[in-house]
């Protein structure tokens, strides 16, 4: 993926929330620019999402297995669904939560230990992108609320990523957040 900053980077994710067999997110810096785009296939045997640059060439696709307990997610390179391109998992911390937490293990990761730590906030309106499960904070996403969203019928999210940190990595993170809590709201 390797998008990353020196600086501080600040962008704004929205989606429409009700359509019909496909969501897309559009990912956009502060002036605007799209960077990234998500397209899913919702009327598949796998949920799948594909994370897109500008130009529309897919980074990433995140493939939601089935028949798993704790909603496990696979990102693999591009469209590629070989295990040599696998990039990471992610999968709740808990069969049964309150605040959504997600476990995020590399692919070279085989043990208990995940290597990023998702934490839900309250009513799941904010979370923290965390490396292991302490400091330091590696983003931090916001629901956006205004009458603007409700109107055209989106949800915006603000997403702060820290230096030196992959962008497109934490927004394929906050698009995964998003599926699982949607589905635990009955929306999937």
């Amino acid at each position: 993926m390797e998008y990353r900053d020196v600086a501080r980077k600040d962008l704004a994710i929205s989606t429409k929330l009700w359509t019909l067999g496909e969501s897309d997110f559009k990912v956009s810096d502060i002036n605007g620019t799209v960077i990234f785009q998500v397209k899913s296939k919702l009327l598949t045997l796998h949920d799948r999402r594909f994370l897109k640059d500008a130009a529309g060439n897919t980074l990433v696709n995140l493939r939601q297995k089935i028949r798993t307990m704790h909603r496990r997610w696979e990102a693999f390179r591009g469209e590629s669904k070989e295990e040599k391109d696998l990039l990471f998992t992610a999968k709740k911390s808990k069969l049964f939560q309150f605040k959504t937490e997600l476990d995020i293990f590399l692919a070279n990761n085989k043990g208990e230990v995940p290597d990023f730590k998702v934490k839900g906030g309250y009513g799941e309106s904010s979370c923290s992108i965390l490396l292991r499960d302490s400091n330091p904070m590696l983003a931090h996403m916001d629901r956006l609320h205004s009458l603007t969203t409700m109107i055209l019928d989106t949800d915006s999210f603000g997403l702060t990523v820290y230096p030196n940190v992959d962008y497109a990595f934490i927004v394929a993170l906050v698009v995964i957040l998003d599926e699982i809590n949607a589905d635990r709201s009955g929306e999937d």
